[in-house]
């Protein structure tokens, strides 16, 4: 592959992951409405507040690190796009290559790090407070998504590569229909749950408590970038847990793209009804059940995985 083919392929994804992504926020609002009998946004809402925010004043705080806050957000939209770009490849065209799931784990830790950067560059104390939590989580949950991960490796023969476990379980069946399989979806849900910043474990904002926390000083275009990134993670999260536990998306036919669609929205529509059925839980409660519950599990479904269960 050339630079000019990667380059366009990550342009391409880009627009193609902030249009779903929009939408995927907006079945997340209009199904978060209907719960709570409300009529909730028309589809083109998440649009219309992008463009408005795009428009808006761009603030930056007086003693704020200027770079640093700016960027933060552009390499946040950046990472996530790119490992949106990863999968993608793998299952249109069967792009892949020995360790490219490590890559996808190290690009989805790259969003949360920009906003402890971003925090941390505006100076204010409420900031401060949101970047604490969001550091305290980045620790918690990655621990479980890893030995998440490590079950359909070890069971698609100890391998690394997505092209290779997706091939798997296209001639054995999905990791899913196994017991350690779903043990480890489970787990890999409630992590990506985290990764997106999605209740429970919407620490780092927490509006009702630290006035949207690491965002606090963001404004205009910026602001926009971290909402959009949130959506694009909408996509790739959900995208990930699909090749890995539901042998991937056929993009090569129609039959192929529907079952895909479906495999996509029963996992967003399980991260929604976690997100509409469980309070706020402060930062020990969160650690204590990513490094205590899901990291046991984690274990037992590695173990499960060995031994060929």
């Amino acid at each position: 592959m050339t630079i000019a083919y990667i380059i366009a392929c990550i342009v391409g994804s880009f627009f193609f992951l902030s249009v779903t992504g929009m939408l995927a926020m907006w079945v997340d609002r209009k199904v978060t409405a209907r719960l709570q009998f409300r009529v909730g946004p028309p589809w083109y809402q998440n649009f219309a507040d992008f463009v408005k925010l795009s428009g808006k004043e761009m603030l930056i705080p007086a003693k704020a690190n200027i770079f640093v806050f700016a960027f933060a957000p552009v390499i946040a939209v950046l990472a996530a796009t790119v490992a949106g770009t990863v999968i993608l490849l793998v299952m249109r065209t069967g792009f892949s290559y020995p360790g490219d799931i490590i890559l996808i784990v190290y690009l989805l830790t790259v969003p949360s790090l920009a906003v402890i950067l971003g925090g941390s560059a505006s100076g204010n104390v409420l900031a401060a407070v949101g970047i604490s939590r969001e550091i305290k989580l980045l620790l918690g949950y990655e621990l479980p998504f890893v030995c998440a991960l490590i079950v359909p490796a070890l069971k698609s023969g100890s391998t690394t590569s997505l092209l290779e476990i997706i091939r798997y379980q296209q001639a054995n069946g999905a990791v899913i229909g196994s017991l350690s399989g779903i043990i480890g979806f489970v787990i890999a849900l409630f992590a990506l749950q985290g990764k997106i910043g999605f209740v429970p474990f919407d620490l780092a904002e927490a509006e009702g408590e630290i006035a949207s926390g690491a965002f606090v000083e963001y404004s205009g275009i910026l602001l926009g970038l971290f909402k959009l990134t949130k959506a694009i993670l909408l996509i790739v999260g959900p995208l990930f847990l699909v090749a890995l536990y539901f042998g991937g998306i056929s993009l090569n036919s129609p039959a192929g793209i529907v079952a895909g669609i479906l495999k996509y929205l029963v996992i967003l529509v399980l991260i929604i009804l976690i997100k509409n059925t469980n309070p706020r839980l402060r930062i020990d409660q969160a650690l204590r059940f990513f490094w205590g519950w899901l990291t046991l599990l984690g274990l037992a479904a590695i173990l499960l995985a060995l031994i060929g269960r």
